[in-house]
């Protein structure tokens, strides 16, 4: 878990709505606010500060909402692997989908959820709206820009209509997005009541109860009595009739699993997840103050773990974590945590053996397998190169779109010669980022330094094209 990544891509939008704006003087940006269906969780890859709104890359956070999902996304006709799950650092309550089957899952709904049934309500609300296909409209759109763009959006959207100025939108968007669409978050009230009754027909056909959900949506009707800048976003974008939470209700009250019991395995997952975003997320005093050392649960120790090691403070650190897996040795995200405190805190040959026992437990995960490449590469020995190049192109098989690990197959190039295949591995990276110049400029270097024609060349000419046909004025 190396820590928050918050893309430069964030400012860019402005540019292009200032533009915009300056045409069409006295638009209203508020309609922007319309996509996002609402969740947000933050992930842990890597220590989380407070420090504006970014994306989160955690091996255990993902994989636990994929498995709140999967169930969900099947009986919804969906691949479950299909599904992408984006974990978002802000604390604000929200979840949406937009670009496709991309879920954006805020960590203020994780770590404000009381179990794990209210998140997987929401999940199901959500399918409903991919399954549904209420996004039609912008999907176009949206369905090859990069998730930041996708999230510069959301953004200013939402400053937008917490303010009531479409001038705190452009604040907020500044940047060079080609997408921006009015009306891009908003759903009817006719489009989230066919969303709750998906959401509610596969909650029944998992077999799962739908209480959670009612219990969320009872939350928002809260807050709908809150002046608009106090709502979360999930309120601004999905309308909450009253008459959405009776007919929740009186689905609920037929329901064949009414009082289903979340497994206690989800449950002991949500816990996790929630104490480990707590620990990263939440000011380490802030933890330790509110977790007594003498706590006995995984979940306690799990937090003040994190939290101690970001104090820092590994000689209390390391104790709780060996205790821990003591009693888990086949935990690979006990594993992980144990690498990344020894890695940031220049103990690099010591976290080499905790990352290598976490890919070996779970050989699929494309972020442990990251974590460990860099470890590799760190050590700077050459004997690790072809290991860390192996674990690189696995990663990148898995996920394509991961911009640490391109920056990290660049450095295996550039160590090895191959300066040509350096040059559009940073070309990738860029893509990924949405820093299209960046891109253009080493996709042309790429071309000059590799051999014409070649699949690396082919790949540099399509970046070009590509960034090219992105830039477009529209």
């Amino acid at each position: 878990m190396p820590g928050p990544i918050t893309y430069p891509s964030i400012r860019a939008l402005v540019q292009f709505l200032a533009r915009r704006a300056a045409r069409a003087a006295g638009q209203s940006l508020a309609g922007l606010a319309a996509v996002a269906v609402a969740l947000t969780i933050p992930a842990a890859q890597a220590p989380v500060q407070a420090q504006g709104i970014g994306l989160i890359r955690d091996a255990e956070v993902e994989n636990t909402i994929r498995a709140y999902g999967a169930p969900l996304f099947s009986v919804a006709g969906l691949s479950p692997q299909s599904v992408r799950i984006v974990i978002v650092n802000d604390r604000a309550l929200n979840a949406f989908v937009a670009g496709g089957q991309n879920l954006f899952i805020n960590t203020g709904l994780i770590m404000r959820a009381e179990h794990a049934g209210q998140v997987i309500g929401v999940i199901a609300h959500e399918t409903g709206h991919i399954a549904g296909g209420h996004l039609a409209r912008t999907q176009d759109a949206l369905r090859n820009a990069s998730v930041t763009s996708i999230l510069s959006m959301v953004l200013g959207a939402a400053a937008a209509i917490a303010t009531g100025k479409p001038e705190a939108g452009i604040a907020v968007l500044q940047g060079g997005s080609q997408i921006a669409e009015r009306n891009l978050l908003t759903y009817s009230r006719t489009q989230e009541s066919a969303a709750d009754q998906a959401g509610l027909a596969f909650l029944e056909r998992t077999g799962q109860s739908a209480r959670g959900l009612l219990e969320f949506m009872e939350i928002l009707g809260q807050e709908e009595l809150l002046v608009a800048s106090r709502q979360s976003p999930y309120v601004r974008s999905h309308p909450l009739a009253r008459d959405r939470i009776d007919s929740v209700r009186e689905a609920l009250a037929r329901s064949r699993f009414v009082d289903a019991l979340v497994p206690d395995e989800i449950q002991r997952m949500h816990q996790r997840i929630r104490a480990k975003l707590q620990g990263f997320i939440d000011p380490p005093a802030t933890t330790l103050a509110r977790i007594r050392p003498d706590n006995p649960s995984i979940e306690a120790r799990y937090a003040r773990t994190v939290a101690l090691y970001r104090v820092p403070d590994l000689g209390q650190a390391l104790p709780l974590i060996d205790g821990l897996l003591a009693e888990q040795p086949d935990d690979p995200y006990f594993h992980e945590l144990k690498g990344q405190m020894l890695f940031e805190n220049g103990r690099v040959a010591e976290a080499r053996a905790p990352y290598e026992t976490s890919v070996r437990l779970l050989p699929d995960s494309a972020l442990l397998r990251v974590g460990l490449a860099q470890v590799q590469l760190e050590l700077n020995d050459p004997a690790l190169q072809a290991l860390a190049f192996a674990h690189l192109h696995e990663a990148l098989r898995a996920e394509p779109d991961n911009p640490l690990a391109w920056r990290l197959l660049a450095v295996v190039h550039g160590r090895e010669g191959r300066i040509g295949e350096a040059a559009l591995a940073l070309a990738e990276q860029a893509m990924t980022q949405n820093r299209l110049r960046d891109a253009r400029m080493q996709a042309e270097r790429a071309k000059k330094l590799l051999p014409p024609d070649s699949p690396s060349w082919l790949r540099a000419q399509d970046i070009r094209l590509e960034v090219d046909e992105k830039l477009k004025p529209r």
